[in-house]
């Protein structure tokens, strides 16, 4: 079975995770529905039992944007996860469980919003969209939000990991070996800190440019004017 050396700087982006065995087939996101300093202790029991069972990287997942754009980058330069494995209780305000599985389903539209989500705002503003389609061509989801039992997590990431296909909550799961292309690595390339505010389109887009543009202009103006005066 083909496995590879992971990209020199994975993980890129840093996060909440645990990172275990590199040559592993499986990504273990556990959905956070708290505070980042106060994980609820069953939510940190699931991601410890995902990197016991051998996980490649185990953690919580809190947005539905630059969360998931970091499991993006962190799973392209390491070609040897095929799976992803979704885990714990949803968030009510991001939805990321919905939109995370949404987009490992559907991929994204034109505007780059994850198609068919009920999330408030699942853009995907601030990567390559190389990175996107190797990362829906590289996985597969094995849906277990909502089963928070720590013993079940630990056995999909077992089961993931053998060498012949067995069924598992509905799953055929196997290791088919490392993705056949060189890994990615890279880090968000910008950080779009508020993706409800962002233009939907490249006109749009043109149209918000313009008027930065000009109001850095009227800004260099006024400071003239005052060190003239």
């Amino acid at each position: 079975m083909l496995k590879v050396k992971p990209h020199p700087d994975y993980p890129p982006e840093e996060g909440r995770y645990l990172r275990g065995n590199d040559e592993s087939c499986v990504a273990v996101a556990v959905v956070l529905n708290a505070r980042a300093e106060a994980i609820p202790v069953q939510l940190q029991r699931l991601v410890h039992a995902a990197r016991e069972g051998g996980a490649a990287l185990a953690g919580t997942v809190q947005t539905e944007n630059i969360g998931i754009e970091k499991i993006v980058c962190n799973i392209v330069a390491n070609p040897n996860i095929r799976y992803v494995v979704l885990a714990g209780p949803e968030s009510e305000g991001h939805r990321v469980g919905d939109a995370l599985r949404r987009f490992i389903l559907n991929g994204i539209d034109q505007s780059r919003r994850i198609i068919g989500t009920d999330a408030p705002t699942p853009l995907l503003l601030n990567l390559p969209r190389e990175y996107i389609e190797r990362f829906l061509r590289q996985v597969s989801l094995v849906d277990l939000q909502f089963q928070g039992d720590v013993a079940l997590i630990h056995q999909a990431v077992t089961a993931c990991q053998g060498q012949t296909p067995v069924e598992f909550m509905g799953y055929a799961l196997h290791d088919p070996g490392a993705y056949p292309q060189p890994a990615l690595g890279g880090k968000i390339v910008w950080r779009v800190t508020q993706p409800w505010a962002e233009p939907e389109d490249e006109s749009e887009r043109r149209a918000v440019q313009r008027a930065k543009e000009l109001m850095e202009q009227l800004r260099a103006l006024g400071r003239r004017r005052y060190s003239a005066g």
